[in-house]
């Protein structure tokens, strides 16, 4: 149940439904090329699709004009996939002082947008709003409403600046950002925040979250929340991880690795001469999953006495409503989340419910590491 939901994992499910939607519509008008299904739109040269992340950390900074690497992190606060942005057709090495391209990039290299990355970035730029629109009539103006002015109040009274968007996870899937600053809240708490978008305000709110777990944590919110959640006194079969935590078999692989690496859990056969393979729990990661828990109320417990319990209780009542169950049949979010019949997610599984914790990953910003 919703009210059962650390707010990490409320936050997440608000995000992850917002981005999917986004992705979708991305993924209806711009032409690109996907792995399974090739190229759609007719255009040869299309570039590889890649989710709304991709934007927040570069392409939102990038244009034909061009700007340096350097330049782009400082404004985006965030890492973003050079080589790969590169790769998939979104963004160019250009001159710097008028001298040839970098090979091997730096902090004063030039990069600009292709053709095809300054088409995404007006497609994508017109999306947040549009999408926006849609949570209005679907879930009633008034309540998107009450739920932006609780989130933008939050977001204002955050004491460090954060990226528009959660981070790609690094090593042990962590959030990871180049460097924390303190800013000073000269305006209202609320008047700061007011005017970024719905999913941005789900993101800074979430990484300042996570933030404060991973910094009391041995293990990421991430796999704390997606994976380590899930392994029972029974234990949990690995090929059931996937469809469990919402998240893609690549994020599962990475994330189980670690844990095993580290000795949280053990991954043995279900029977002896089994080939079903069953993760279990040691002594340590039944410690570890317990301090989930445990860390996951004491931040939210310490949110209400920081920021005041009535603005706290407002966010997970808005978000309660919103989430519902947390499952397909029983949240609200699901109701926008039917791909189009051409869209990659159409030729896999639909997902029971949604991921506590975005699994960004290198491979295109998708929110649940696909």
């Amino acid at each position: 149940m919703a009210s059962q939901l650390p707010l990490s994992a409320l936050l997440s499910q608000a995000l992850v439904g917002f981005t999917t939607e986004f992705d979708n519509e991305f993924e209806r008008q711009m032409p690109h090329r996907t792995t399974r299904h090739g190229r759609n739109g007719g255009v040869r040269r299309a570039p590889w699709l890649v989710s709304m992340a991709m934007y927040l950390n570069c392409m939102r900074f990038v244009g034909r004009e061009g700007i340096t690497l350097g330049e782009l992190e400082k404004l985006a606060l965030a890492q973003t996939n050079l080589n790969g942005m590169m790769r998939w057709g979104y963004i160019m090495l250009g001159p710097s002082d008028g001298k040839k391209p970098r090979k091997s990039p730096g902090a004063k290299t030039v990069i600009q947008a292709t053709p095809a990355g300054q088409k995404s970035r007006e497609i994508w730029q017109d999306l947040f709003p549009s999408i926006e629109k849609r949570w209005e009539a679907r879930f009633g103006k008034e309540e998107t409403g009450l739920l932006r002015k609780t989130l933008a109040s939050l977001v204002g009274k955050v004491e460090i600046d954060l990226p528009d968007c959660m981070p790609i996870l690094g090593y042990g899937l962590r959030s990871r950002i180049p460097e924390l600053k303190r800013v000073e809240r000269a305006r209202s708490e609320a008047e700061s925040a007011s005017g970024l978008p719905l999913p941005v305000l789900f993101s800074k709110l979430l990484l300042a979250f996570a933030l404060e777990f991973e910094r009391d944590s041995d293990l990421s919110l991430a796999i704390s929340a997606n994976i380590l959640r899930l392994v029972g006194e029974d234990g949990v079969r690995v090929r059931d991880l996937a469809q469990l935590s919402a998240v893609s078999k690549e994020a599962v692989a990475i994330a189980l690795s670690f844990l095993v690496k580290g000795r949280y859990v053990v991954v043995e056969p279900e029977a002896p001469k089994s080939r079903v393979k069953v993760v279990r729990l040691t002594p340590k990661g039944r410690e570890a999953q317990e301090k989930y828990y445990a860390l996951t109320r004491t931040i939210e417990n310490g949110w209400r006495k920081r920021f005041g319990d009535h603005a706290i209780q407002a966010l997970r009542d808005s978000l309660e409503r919103l989430c519902g169950d947390g499952t397909a049949e029983g949240s609200p979010l699901f109701s926008g989340l039917e791909p189009y019949p051409e869209g990659w997610r159409a030729s896999v599984p639909k997902p029971e419910w949604l991921p506590h914790y975005p699994m960004v990953s290198h491979r295109g910003g998708f929110p649940d590491g696909s």
